[in-house]
């Protein structure tokens, strides 16, 4: 008899455990697929001493090769500093971008970093980390319409004047085919600014016309091929000057210049300092890059965040509006380079080996 009630002891000690280890698991599940609305922030200082700062990186994309190296950069500079990162991808979906936003946000991060692909579209992401009590920094493109608390970026005003004083120092005079970047995106903007605060000048005293001037949707670079063709078509091929707004879309408004015979006969602009970018400068198919040195910037954007989560001061350079508010920004200056400067720039920095920029090159 003992040993019967034994055993039936034994068996509800055994089902009591169960249904613990099951609670937890459903209350896993209904926090995974059913987030709350309502992040589990804590302010940095209450956490102090018990876990480290943790930061939020959305990006919009990592099918570009500048990003990628952005996503490296970043995370060693913030587990540098003794904090924690997670990284997410939209690849240039905005309704995805907010959900991962919004699933960082209710993990319980610290402070939120933006590379916004829709600068409009974005300004909810602001809304609802600061919902949270998340501060927010914009990482090299700004966000639109929003109270964004910091921006960190180079001065793409001065990235398309640097294209534009190099190419029309080359092409003083004649037709000029501008290839915007994709609309969407405040950059892009704002390197169109400054390739026509050079251009106007000479359009207005009439040595220079602009016979083509059409963004590049999402950035893809068949686009910016289909852009090149069209304008070359209308032009008959009478062009003397090409502007990308960056390599990729130079890239491929070279492929449409080879195609016709003509790469290597037209000045062509870009930006980023891509590897082909490099390529092509060395081997004379694209004219100019513009390097911003990626390593400055990602360090620079985790120092500040780390600093931001600590809930500490930082210093900023200027403000920049977003169209709501003047935003506390830190802009880093460009460098153009070409082929007489490519060594002692992107080489000497270690951004690409001479060996990998030098490789299509004959001896």
């Amino acid at each position: 008899m003992k040993r019967l009630f034994f055993r039936i002891g034994h068996v509800l000690l055994l089902f009591v455990v169960l249904q613990v280890v099951a609670g937890c698991e459903d209350d896993e599940i209904s926090v995974s697929e059913a987030p709350s609305k309502e992040a589990t922030y804590k302010p940095a200082e209450e956490e102090a001493g018990e876990e480290p700062i943790k930061i939020g990186f959305s990006m919009d994309t990592l099918l570009e090769e500048r990003w990628l190296k952005d996503r490296e950069l970043f995370k060693q500079a913030v587990e540098d500093l003794g904090a924690e990162v997670e990284i997410i991808a939209a690849n240039g979906e905005d309704a995805l971008q907010v959900w991962q936003a919004e699933r960082l946000i209710e993990r319980g991060i610290d402070l939120l970093v933006v590379v916004p692909h829709n600068a409009e579209a974005t300004a909810t992401i602001v809304e609802r980390a600061h919902d949270a009590g998340i501060k927010v920094i914009s990482y090299d493109r700004l966000v639109k319409n929003a109270d964004v608390d910091l921006y960190v970026s180079y001065d793409n005003e001065l990235v398309g004047e640097l294209q534009a004083k190099a190419i029309t120092s080359l092409a003083p005079k004649g037709k000029y085919v501008y290839i915007g970047g994709a609309e969407t995106d405040n950059n892009a903007h704002l390197m169109k600014k400054g390739v026509f605060k050079v251009l106007d000048p000479l359009i207005e005293k009439g040595d220079i016309t602009v016979v083509y001037d059409q963004w590049t949707k999402d950035w893809v670079p068949t686009n910016a091929q289909k852009n090149m063709e069209e304008a070359l078509e209308a032009n008959d091929n009478q062009i003397d000057a090409v502007i990308s707004a960056n390599d990729a879309t130079a890239g491929a408004a070279i492929q449409a210049l080879d195609a016709q015979g003509l790469a290597g006969k037209i000045p062509v602009a870009g930006q980023d300092a891509d590897l082909a970018a490099a390529q092509r400068i060395v081997t004379d198919t694209q004219t100019l890059t513009i390097y911003k040195p990626i390593q400055a910037l990602a360090e620079t954007a985790a120092e500040l965040a780390v600093k931001l989560a600590k809930g500490e001061e930082v210093e900023e350079d200027r403000t920049v509006n977003n169209g709501k508010v003047e935003v506390p920004s830190v802009l880093l200056s460009p460098i153009a380079v070409s082929k007489s400067n490519i060594v002692e720039t992107i080489i000497d920095d270690g951004f690409h080996t001479k060996e990998e920029v030098y490789q299509f090159v004959e001896d």
